[in-house]
């Protein structure tokens, strides 16, 4: 009995010290890995909204970015459609004013053919299910459009967090899509001088084992949206930081309002700048005018950056999309340091097929992410995306929400730019992926809001308020710009 007794006294120690655990925030497995490979996501139903789906992530969806150098010329890779269609698509009969323009644009007659040039250096991979096919690649002639102005107005959703939740509250399909992103949280990771530390990697644990990774930007700081990840509303977090071999903890409370702070002893910087910047760009037939107009824009862009005072070390990369049935799914071309061979594939882009409103933006936007030789650490990642339509949510995963953790955790910051003809659902998606990650929402501007063809102007059909207009290429730089200067200083 004395025994049993003892037992019996020493159990409620062991159970308190489990609580405790938990409370702490700590994973209730010991020995689970901080850092572990990608695995299957849970998949729940949230209570609280019915019709979303909360998802509880366990591990992450992604592999940190590693590469040490860009490659010296782009290489086309093509991903095909996984599920070719055996049947020209149905056009929907009912798409509203948006859609009817785009496919009104889209069924419009393809222009003449012009004359052939000659293939050069460059490659294309083909991604199949078992091996790459290699083949020479000749980007296709353009015709010469006199060059027009292309403006446009940009919103940051995160400094305007709440007018933010108001436009997704104006918009009942927003409660159907993307992640629940109200509870909020600043992370600010700081060195021991209190400078900003770049892209630190970041890892939040909850004690029922959900998780989520983000990476801070040049400024050394990251948004935690809790709710995105944990379907359980946990009380406290453990957040867990390192860079460069280095690593600190703290705690995190649900609803606390001031900014965490993370103190981490991280080395200098790189005296130079490293930059990865990769276009992803809408590609489908009613996008041809804005091709047209934007690769001057895209060129001029891509100028601006070579000549910042910073002189970052700039790799470019491209992400083409169209939709099943078309010449082609997904297009892209890995990053290079080659700006001259860079800008010879870009002034190549065509626009060409479609025929429904929704693209292949989500397996585009998920190959950019995912497949791309993003460079590893002290490099600031920027994925701008343009497009005049939203994703195809009725493909089978991933949708666009799983890959935007997978962009955070990464360390790539959206900047979304919304076309003329976007519709509401395309411009909830693309600020969605904009605000999560960091990024800001772009949109073109025309004299009249309802006319792309009135010219360049200030007016916009989206739902947004108090915006800058600028040209666009002048925009992007700047925005880029601000983005390094926030890096410290030696």
């Amino acid at each position: 009995m004395k025994h049993a007794s003892m037992a019996s006294r020493r159990l409620p120690v062991r159970s308190m010290a489990f609580a405790l655990t938990l409370l702490a925030g700590l994973p209730a497995l010991a020995g689970e890995p901080l850092w572990p490979e990608p695995a299957i996501v849970v998949v729940t139903p949230d209570l609280k909204a019915p019709g979303r789906q909360r998802q509880r992530q366990t591990a992450p969806n992604f592999r940190a970015p590693v590469a040490t150098v860009c490659s010296d010329a782009p290489r086309m890779r093509e991903v095909p459609d996984p599920q070719p269609p055996q049947r020209a698509r149905d056009i929907p009969a009912l798409v509203g004013k948006v859609g009817r323009d785009k496919l009104l644009r889209e069924a419009a007659p393809p222009p003449p053919p012009a004359p052939a040039v000659a293939a050069d250096a460059m490659s294309v991979t083909v991604s199949g299910s078992r091996a790459d096919l290699a083949m020479p690649y000749a980007p296709a002639p353009v015709r010469q459009q006199p060059a027009t102005p292309v403006t446009a107005g940009v919103v940051d959703d995160n400094a305007d967090f709440g007018g933010f939740q108001q436009f997704l509250q104006r918009h009942a399909e927003a409660a159907q899509l993307g992640r629940d992103v109200s509870a909020r949280q600043r992370l600010r990771v700081l060195d021991a001088q209190g400078r900003p530390v770049p892209d630190a990697e970041v890892a939040v644990s909850s004690a029922n084992g959900a998780r989520m990774w983000a990476r801070t930007d040049a400024g050394g700081q990251a948004w935690l949206h809790l709710n995105a990840f944990d379907d359980r509303d946990s009380a406290s977090y453990r957040v867990d930081v390192r860079r460069d071999g280095r690593q600190a903890q703290v705690q995190l409370r649900r609803g606390q309002k001031d900014a965490l702070e993370v103190r981490l002893p991280a080395a200098a910087s790189p005296a130079r700048a490293r930059l990865d910047l990769v276009f992803m760009v809408d590609a489908t037939g009613s996008m041809g005018d804005e091709i047209d107009k934007l690769r001057t824009s895209l060129r001029d862009i891509v100028r601006g950056i070579e000549q910042l005072p910073s002189r970052p070390d700039v790799c470019l990369g491209l992400v083409t999309y169209r939709d099943r049935g078309d010449e082609y799914f997904v297009r892209s071309w890995d990053l290079t340091g080659n700006v001259a061979a860079f800008q010879q594939v870009l002034d190549g882009v065509r626009a060409g097929g479609g025929g429904d409103m929704p693209e292949a933006m989500n397996e585009a936007f998920d190959h950019a992410v995912q497949a791309l030789a993003w460079r590893g650490p002290a490099t600031t990642r920027l994925l701008v995306s343009l497009a005049d339509a939203p994703p195809h949510m009725d493909y089978p995963p991933p949708h666009y929400d799983q890959t935007m953790l997978a962009a955070l955790g990464k360390g790539i910051k959206v900047f979304s730019v919304a076309a003329s003809g976007q519709d509401t659902t395309g411009e909830i998606v693309q600020r969605q992926i904009a605000q999560y990650t960091g990024g800001r929402f772009i949109f073109l501007t025309y004299k009249d809001a309802s006319d792309p063809g009135s010219g360049p102007g200030r007016e916009t059909v989206h739902d947004v308020a108090d915006y800058s207009v600028d040209t666009l290429d002048t925009l992007v730089v700047r925005l880029v710009r601000e983005e390094l200067a926030l890096l410290p200083k030696g």
